[in-house]
């Protein structure tokens, strides 16, 4: 039996490839390339198949061939300004192109999916920490597009033998601790890579969006998760619906978070001299605090973090910078 990774070439996707390997799995990996990369993919050639996960004839072969028992899918877009200028890029991409990749596991009989959702799903919050239980009303059509397959899952699993379960992300980070993979998407939008890549002198400064909330020190708060704990909670994930057979939706994150300012220092911390930070007028949708209560995957799937520190975060993202830039030189 085999693990069909969707999306294995791009960030998150090819960090958990690394951990079900590590966990004796044999993984295979779809990806169309089109925003991952070949070099960051760590199965053998001949399981990673370059093409779309719509293409229900090679999605139907993959899962024949390969004996594919949990499809743990990550292929989809995921930047939400661009979601609100182009919104059917998200509904066909994370939404009717899920539906086809699900129907392909329903009549493969895959028994186990593991989909990547997100925090974007609560929209504004009111109450913190979030629990999976708070009202679910995103704000953007990234959101919406990840909870409208959130809802197909659960239909589907009611009315097939497929269990699922998604994990909804709070702010992933950070790269894995070896170098062997990392967040390497062109004009990436996320506060650390950015800081990082200002640091290094890559980019001229960084912009803070917002100086005026209702937090301690004015900056927006998050709850950073490291790449590599996030890929184990897939592999936990798995393991999770194997043993139990039931479908679950579980927060993805820390518990705790930290301010724009708190982790630009971080940033500064970890390079050792300070950048150029400049303030800039908030961006619309932006809640001034969003953090996670991750009670319910600690306590199903026993999942214990190994990177929960911010200056470790930071430190494996600047590395992985360090690292992205001598590849893109040669």
């Amino acid at each position: 039996m085999s693990v069909l990774v969707t999306g294995g070439a791009g960030y998150i996707g090819s960090h958990t490839a690394i951990d079900l390997i590590n966990a004796g799995e044999e993984v295979v990996v779809i990806d169309n390339l089109s925003t991952g990369f070949e070099w960051a993919v760590q199965v053998s050639e001949d399981s990673l198949y370059i093409g779309d996960i719509a293409d229900d004839a090679l999605v139907s072969r993959i899962i024949d061939e390969r004996k594919v028992d949990a499809v743990v899918h990550f292929a989809g877009s995921i930047v939400v300004p661009e979601s609100v200028e182009n919104p059917l890029k998200y509904y066909l991409n994370n939404t009717a192109r899920t539906r086809s990749l699900i129907e392909s596991c329903v009549k493969g009989e895959v028994k186990n999916f593991i989909f990547s959702s997100t925090a974007a799903v609560y929209g504004m919050v009111e109450t913190m920490p979030v629990t999976e239980d708070a009202p679910l009303n995103p704000i953007s059509p990234y959101g919406r597009s990840k909870l409208m397959t959130e809802w197909m899952l659960r239909d589907v699993s009611e009315a097939h033998d497929l269990n699922f379960a998604a994990l909804r992300y709070f702010n992933v980070a950070g790269s894995d601790p070896k170098g062997r993979t990392g967040q390497s998407t062109a004009n990436a939008t996320h506060l650390i890579k950015v800081a990082c890549q200002t640091a290094l002198g890559q980019r001229d400064h960084i912009d803070v969006f917002g100086t005026d909330y209702d937090t301690p020190d004015g900056t927006c708060i998050r709850d950073y998760i490291h790449v590599s704990d996030l890929a184990s909670a897939h592999t936990a994930a798995l393991a999770y619906l194997r043993k139990t057979g039931s479908s679950i939706i579980a927060n993805a994150g820390y518990g705790h978070g930290f301010s724009v300012r708190e982790v630009l220092a971080a940033v500064e911390r970890v390079a050792g001299h300070g950048f150029d930070i400049r303030e800039a007028p908030r961006r619309a949708g932006d809640p001034a605090a969003i953090v996670s209560d991750p009670s319910r995957i600690k306590a199903n799937f026993g999942w214990t973090p190994a990177y929960d520190d911010l200056d470790v975060i930071v430190a494996h993202a600047m590395a992985w910078e360090q690292k992205l830039a001598t590849r893109n030189r040669l």
